[in-house]
């Protein structure tokens, strides 16, 4: 496959329009008949910290540690279930991207999925697209269940060193490959590819996209998700 090219994708508010670990958790917290007002309580110091300017990369793993003692494959079947019932609902996937990756896959580019979510989430949504691969944040396992720990949250420069492993492994061009994202964080992925294309009106990405002669996808406006 040398010379060809890979597609990469961020997911939240890239590929779809849902913030996945956290639309996600409030489903599961639901699904387990957790008491009305947990999913706030749990989720309060995460908006508190981000908010405060906590790193989204220190957000990211506080928000695995809610996941302490959980059975891997309970929340993988959970996941396709949130996953099964945001389909029903409607409206999750953001068209404009997605008929992008439509393109891309038709023209033979590898296709990955990067965030920093997980495979709970990923998992059901690379499958629905059709993308190659998913790669996501890893919590830590261990018999089973998570530990609350993870190894690298794939959030900002993790982004782009995955985008130049997947090169590496798969023998790709990384000169002759597209990156899609929405958020400033993901500057490193969207530099380390070929053709960038900045999803969304995220100011440090437009100032850039200025700068770079990036193309800019807005996509249509959509009735708002409560995540």
């Amino acid at each position: 496959m040398a010379g060809h090219g890979a597609a990469f994708f961020d997911v939240d508010e890239t590929l779809i329009r849902a913030k996945s670990m956290f639309s996600f958790l409030r489903f599961h917290l639901a699904r387990r008949g957790e008491p009305e007002g947990t999913y706030d309580r749990l989720t309060a110091p995460l908006h508190r910290g981000a908010a405060a300017g906590v790193p989204r990369q220190e957000i990211n793993r506080r928000y695995y540690r809610l996941y302490e003692g959980e059975s891997a494959a309970a929340l993988a079947d959970a996941g396709r279930a949130w996953f099964d019932e945001q389909c029903t609902l409607g409206g999750l996937f953001i068209e404009e991207t997605v008929s992008r990756l439509q393109l891309h896959r038709a023209t033979g580019d590898f296709v990955v999925l990067l965030s920093g979510s997980f495979a709970a989430c990923l998992d059901p949504v690379a499958e629905h697209v059709g993308a190659d691969w998913a790669i996501g944040t890893h919590p830590t396992i261990r018999r089973g269940t998570l530990t609350g720990e993870v190894v690298t949250p794939m959030i900002g420069a993790a982004k782009g060193r995955a985008a130049h492993a997947v090169a590496g492994v798969r023998g790709l061009d990384l000169a002759a490959s597209t990156a899609y994202a929405d958020h400033s964080s993901d500057l490193d992925l969207l530099t380390a590819v070929g053709t960038a294309v900045v999803v969304g009106d995220d100011p440090v990405l437009t100032d850039q996209a200025v700068r770079r002669g990036w193309e800019r996808l807005t996509p249509q406006a959509h009735a708002s998700l409560p995540f």
